[in-house]
């Protein structure tokens, strides 16, 4: 149990950094960039596509096999694969009939498992 009481920190005067201030609006990224990173980090929000993410972090892996691991329907599978899809979290190809899905690259993984190597710190 933390020990530690939670205090608030606030400011006690009024005072502004300008020069901090000037050097971020510099590069401040647009409401939209914001808006899109906000709506990435809510796909991955789902504990359902972090199971699908952590499977495909592991392993290729087609809708079959993924709906089996995760006790799922292929339907259920293929709309949360869809929401990946839309953030670029995977990507897939096809092999005959088979669809098969991976995470689309080296930052998704590395994102996932930061997080990852986070919560289990």
């Amino acid at each position: 149990m933390n020990t530690h009481t939670h205090e608030i920190s606030v400011c006690d005067t009024n005072c502004l950094h300008t020069d901090n201030l000037e050097e971020l609006r510099t590069v401040f990224p647009s409401g939209e960039t914001f808006e899109s990173l906000s709506s990435f980090f809510k796909v991955l929000g789902d504990p359902t596509r972090i199971k699908i993410m952590w499977a495909l972090d592991r392993k290729e892996l087609c809708v079959c096999d993924i709906a089996d691991l995760l006790n799922m329907t292929k339907s259920a599978v293929s709309h949360q694969l869809a929401l990946l899809r839309h953030t670029n979290l995977v990507k897939y190809r096809k092999e005959g009939k088979s669809v098969f899905y991976t995470l689309s690259d080296e930052h998704v993984r590395q994102l996932f498992e930061a997080g990852l190597d986070h919560i289990n710190e």
